[in-house]
């Protein structure tokens, strides 16, 4: 078929626009990821979507983006980095008293920013090409981003399932465009992992189960957000203070030593989340909770969850009679949050016990040494 306009000066205004509209990278490839369903569906018979009950609903649909929109003949796929200056990890991560919240999530949902920005770039194609079809799309749809984003030259799939770039690591967002246009394909990067295997080693759960595979029923960031209900006793501990995601993997990766700050002002973070205290955090009722989240992708787990999360901190934090105080005066609440909050209470026990034992054990060390010492008589 042939057009009244050059495709190769398309494709190149496309990332002309793209970079525009705010995108650090644009990529075109076809819609073949044939090679992928092998490895989607022993992931998804090995149950490692957990409770994502969409994700073994679509089945392969996930590999074959022409099908959710018909004509499509190539994958536009963009890249916007959101890792905000001051991003405080460690000052937050090693505060127990504090709550950690992922770093994608500090700002406004990625989802509407993203999206209303696609939805720009198409509209940009179809005015200049007059008639095209095109649908944007941002972690919204049965499409697996990351293999199309590898194909589109945005970068490689590390071992812990993240695009890898090597000169702006893992810190940005993804998105689609399917366009019913056969533009010329960027060529992939070579992966360049290596032997290292540092984001498997960090995981506080052990989550990834092997290179390039993750078994979301470990994984923080699936139990924060996406599983409904309790989480697992034994994995409580390991979560630490996170009460909505996890970076781990993405801290220790050393390609992100060359990660770009995001110059997007809607990814600025929340002052509110940035650096909370826990017990502050589980004292907001529900409308607090919706009008500081309004316009956050945390909006979506809900304020039941929210406090499921922060208790499972306040139980992983030092012993304070307030820490007891607030978590017992949620008790009655609703009985999934009461599980985590008698957990919660009960490591705070526990650790209160092992203190006392602790200086008793300090004082009598400190009385025999007097003794030995002639300070003490020994009656």
């Amino acid at each position: 078929m042939s057009y009244p306009f050059d495709l190769m000066e398309l494709a190149r205004l496309i990332k002309q626009w793209g970079r525009e509209l705010g995108f650090q990278q644009v990529g075109i490839c076809d819609t073949d990821l044939a090679a992928h369903e092998p490895a989607l569906q022993t992931w998804l018979d090995n149950q490692y979507h957990g409770e994502m009950a969409w994700m073994s609903r679509h089945g392969m649909l996930r590999a074959r983006p022409h099908e959710l929109l018909p004509g499509t003949l190539r994958v536009i796929s963009v890249r916007m980095n959101y890792l905000p200056a001051g991003a405080a990890f460690a000052s937050t991560l090693n505060n127990p008293h504090m709550g950690y919240v992922s770093r994608y999530a500090l700002g406004r949902d990625y989802h509407k920013v993203l999206r209303q920005r696609l939805k720009q770039l198409g509209n940009k194609i179809q005015d200049w090409c007059q008639e095209v079809n095109f649908r944007p799309f941002v972690d919204s749809a049965p499409i697996m981003e990351r293999p199309l984003a590898a194909k589109a030259g945005i970068g490689w799939v590390g071992k812990h399932s993240l695009i890898l770039n090597r000169e702006a690591g893992s810190w940005f967002f993804l998105g689609e465009l399917l366009i019913d246009l056969p533009l010329p394909e960027d060529p992939p990067q070579q992966e360049q992992c290596g032997r290292c295997v540092a984001c498997m080693t960090t995981c506080p759960t052990g989550a990834i189960v092997a290179p390039y595979t993750v078994d979301a029923r470990r994984c923080i960031s699936y139990l924060t957000i996406e599983l409904d209900g309790e989480i697992p006793e034994a994995l409580r501990p390991l979560i630490g203070n996170r009460i909505y995601g996890c970076d781990d993997c993405q801290l220790i990766c050393p390609w992100n030593r060359f990660s770009q700050l995001t110059d997007e002002p809607d990814f600025s973070p929340r002052t509110v989340l940035h650096t909370p205290e826990l017990l502050d955090l589980f004292a907001w009722d529900e409308a607090r909770f919706l009008r500081i989240t309004e316009g956050s992708a945390i909006r979506r787990i809900g304020h039941l969850r929210w406090l499921r999360n922060v208790a499972v901190a306040l139980g992983n934090a030092p012993y304070e009679d307030t820490v007891v105080l607030a978590l017992r005066e949620r008790l009655g609440d609703n009985p999934m949050l009461d599980v985590h909050i008698r957990w919660a209470i009960g490591q705070q026990l526990q650790r209160r016990d092992a203190l006392a034992v602790s200086v008793q054990t300090a004082q009598q060390k400190r009385l025999v040494r007097a003794i030995e010492k002639g300070l003490i008589r020994d009656a």
